[in-house]
């Protein structure tokens, strides 16, 4: 899988396969349909890519909320069967015991907070959370309670840039930043929204790197009037017979028996 190679050979330090999976390469218009055989199928992928990398997998929606012992066996299958190193999952202190049943059963979790987008419809949508006092309370009594839990690490989504520096300075783990701040110790974005080849979808915190959608897109186009035109292939992108062998066979070939027809299955007209 060329992106995850490349992304560790550019020295990125960790992957998240997130349910973005869904939304970015799946066409849902939501994260919220995304299973998780379509988190492992694509974590193995990764896996193949960046052998060597540290890679987080999301636990997708309804996959961990039921019970403890649901989000256990689930996490568990994301490490046997997915490869990845740890699990990611979106609450705060309503998650706390689902975040400790994952660690004591081994698994390093990864929390995330703010603008969680598989119950973004309670959030009031894909917008800034934690703005007013109280919500900004929250969501730091949220990151506190999600690091107690055991989590070593925290994904901190779309809150205004001083609340996130304030949760940072709050908890001891690392914090991850998507639309929360220079003042995170790290930073995410989407490979897709990253590498430009998207650019329907382009929230306030995404910056491009590069503009590679409009390249695909210029490129399928040259392709195809290539093709229509017949400039593709041109000769020295086809093969070609030993000499004499395609004058051979255009002689002999009017004297070749033709193939015998299949038998008729029975009760066939």
């Amino acid at each position: 899988m060329p992106r995850p190679r490349l992304a560790f050979e550019a020295g990125v330090d960790l992957i998240l396969v997130g349910d973005s999976v869904g939304t970015a390469l799946l066409g849902y218009e939501s994260t919220v349909p995304v299973t998780l055989d379509d988190i492992l199928h694509h974590c193995r992928a990764v896996r193949r890519g960046a052998p060597a990398m540290h890679i987080v997998a999301d636990l997708p929606f309804m996959t961990y909320q039921v019970s403890d012992q649901q989000a256990v066996a689930n996490a568990g299958r994301l490490l046997k069967e997915g490869g990845a190193d740890a699990v990611k999952l979106e609450g705060g202190t309503r998650l706390v015991d689902r975040v400790t049943a994952i660690v004591r059963a081994g698994i390093p979790v990864v929390g995330h907070i703010g603008l969680t987008p598989q119950t973004a419809g309670t959030l009031g949508g894909l917008k800034v959370q934690g703005r007013d006092l109280d919500s900004a309370r929250g969501l730091i009594d949220d990151a506190v309670a999600i690091e107690r839990a055991g989590a070593h690490l925290l994904v901190i989504e779309v809150v205004p840039t001083e609340l996130g520096s304030l949760i940072t300075d709050r908890v001891s783990i690392p914090t991850i930043g998507i639309g929360a701040g220079a003042g995170c110790d790290g930073q995410v974005l989407v490979s897709t929204d990253l590498l430009g080849l998207d650019e329907r979808f382009s929230p306030k915190f995404v910056r491009r790197y590069a503009r590679i959608g409009p390249t695909i897109r210029d490129a399928f186009g040259s392709f195809a009037s290539d093709v229509r035109s017949g400039a593709y292939p041109a000769s020295s992108e086809a093969f070609v017979m030993k000499a004499g062998i395609a004058e051979q066979l255009g002689a002999t070939i009017d004297t070749l028996d033709p193939p015998d027809a299949p038998d008729a299955p029975d009760g066939a007209l």
